[in-house]
């Protein structure tokens, strides 16, 4: 088999980006990296003839991304997620450095489909948007100005995806061989696990807090299978049929 062909599993998602030119050179530095799926979530401009210039010899990698209006769209799919950001938030996933984070991807895409994800240029990646990964993927840059461009961050995080494949060394998904659930599988749950919430009053309507951001943590971490969503959502359908009689 191909040592690189996990990265055909792997997609790069771009959050909001506002400059064209960096869309072009994300392109570009996915393909000298041999990775040639880039997703867009409602691009400020695309297509564009800057983002076709800083492409260069990328312009099938351009040409082919796809445009989706919210994250959750573009997810669609996928088994493992991953999300770039130089900074900690509240209620994050768990934090992993870039290079064991590689590793962790091309072992999940001999699996299934992958998602890595990037913010926007100004503010990076939002807590809502955080949530939905299970790894929160950082590059050790100088922590006095760890900032880095867009682009520059796709092509760090391509050029470790390839070494991974390249040391050989990844390790295959251990423990059960159930297909971990994919993304709207488990957001499904949750959009029924706080329909029930709110049902018995375990959580007021008005002030929900952040439970249910807590739960999609904990079950980003558990990475569930297929089929304990399906007993979970059969137990949430026997609460809110009770409730109902």
């Amino acid at each position: 088999m191909n040592e690189f062909q996990a990265l055909r599993n792997i997609r790069v998602v771009l959050c909001e980006p506002s400059h064209p030119g960096n869309i072009g050179a994300a392109a570009r530095a996915l393909k000298t990296m041999g990775l040639g799926r880039l997703v867009l979530v409602n691009p400020k401009a695309y297509p564009h003839p800057e983002a076709e210039a800083r492409a260069s010899g990328a312009l099938d990698v351009l040409g082919n991304a796809q445009c989706f209006p919210d994250l959750d769209a573009a997810l669609a799919g996928t088994l493992f997620v991953g999300g770039l950001s130089a900074r900690r938030r509240d209620l994050t996933p768990v934090v992993t450095e870039v290079r064991a984070a590689a590793q962790e991807f091309v072992a999940a895409a001999g699996q299934g489909e992958v998602a890595i994800v990037f913010g926007t240029e100004r503010s990076g990646l939002s807590i809502e948007s955080l949530s939905r990964c299970h790894r929160l993927v950082r590059i050790p840059a100088n922590p006095e100005y760890p900032s880095l461009n867009l682009a520059a961050s796709v092509q760090i995080m391509a050029y470790e995806l390839r070494c991974a494949c390249l040391d050989g060394q990844v390790d295959g998904p251990q423990g059960s061989e159930e297909r971990p659930a994919s993304h709207e599988e488990v957001e499904g749950m949750i959009a029924h696990l706080e329909q029930t919430m709110r049902s018995t009053g375990f959580i007021h309507p008005e002030r929900p807090g952040r439970l249910v951001q807590r739960m999609r943590r904990m079950f980003g971490r558990a990475r569930p299978e297929t089929e304990e969503i399906a007993i979970l959502r059969g137990f949430f359908h026997s609460v809110l049929e009770q409730r109902e009689r």
